[in-house]
């Protein structure tokens, strides 16, 4: 229980990072790319990746798609959590879980159950109710609600990515690896290309923020290997867990106010993820 913990800590510290890297002069893409700077390292010394022997047999297609989607989701989290708070932006990717579900029948047509339908559809009240913020600052509120969007749809195809990733035979290790060299080479290239200057506030926050970043991944696998016969229990408190936490310190630490919709879409969320895996149990 304990790997479990401290992906769930790791996952609200990221989000945490996130909102108070503006305020400490934290250029946000600097960071992230230098996230993957740790990510990468650590990868390769704690998971042991074994490297392709053959380039031709590997889904290229797949990597690059993640090596984009990665850095560029990050960035759109990082933007939800400035604009709409801790609260909102840790159970919108959370509820992304969602999203591979509702992919499975509409775009690969596998047969749905009731019970998979009926979460589904309590998950889609609890994002709407996450995405609504009063009318009185509608133009900061519009952003919120895209990046929150973003961040639902964009971890929640990450997530079909890495099931089809899974599906063509490459280890995690090295999928991991090789995604996330990737994305760092892609955003090294973009902040090459727009002259950015480097400032060591930006570089030192990447590194911590991918030390939590790969903490979250690590403690993640660690907790399935453990309970190996029940992962179920992993992804029920993993999710709820985000949510609750994020929740907590949004709203204790950091005051972040929310509306009585907005925590409605908050207790749905964790309904959603409750029937799912419950269902999943029978």
């Amino acid at each position: 229980m304990n790997y479990l913990i401290f992906s769930v800590l790791c996952s609200v510290i990221v989000s945490v990072l996130l909102k108070i890297a503006r305020r400490n002069q934290v250029d946000i893409k600097q960071a992230i790319a230098f996230n993957y700077v740790t990510a990468v390292t650590l990868t390769w010394f704690i998971l042991n990746p074994a490297l392709p022997s053959q380039a031709d047999n590997q889904p290229w297609l797949l990597f690059l798609a993640l090596g984009v989607l990665l850095p560029t989701i990050f960035v759109a989290m990082s933007r939800a959590v400035e604009t709409a708070g801790i609260v909102r932006s840790d159970a919108a990717q959370r509820l992304s879980l969602f999203i591979p579900i509702l992919a499975s029948f509409t775009i690969f047509a596998e047969a749905i159950s009731t019970p998979r339908l009926i979460s589904l559809a309590v998950a889609f009240v609890a994002l709407f109710c996450l995405l609504h913020k009063p009318i009185h600052d509608k133009e900061k509120n519009q952003y919120a609600a895209i990046f929150l969007f973003l961040v639902w749809i964009g971890y929640g195809v990450i997530d079909i990515l890495f099931k089809q990733m899974a599906k063509t035979g490459t280890a995690f290790p090295t999928g991991l690896t090789i995604t996330f060299t990737l994305a760092g080479i892609l955003m090294f290239a973009y902040l090459l290309l727009t002259r950015t200057r480097f400032n060591l506030q930006s570089i030192v926050a990447g590194l911590i923020l991918g030390l939590f970043n790969f903490g979250n991944i690590l403690f993640y696998i660690r907790a399935h290997q453990v309970f190996k016969d029940n992962p179920t229990l992993v992804f029920t408190t993993m999710n709820i867990g985000v949510i609750s936490l994020g929740t907590l310190v949004g709203a204790l630490i950091f005051k972040e106010k929310i509306s009585r919709i907005n925590a409605l879409g908050i207790i749905l969320a964790i309904a959603a993820v409750y029937l799912l895996y419950f269902w999943a149990m029978r």
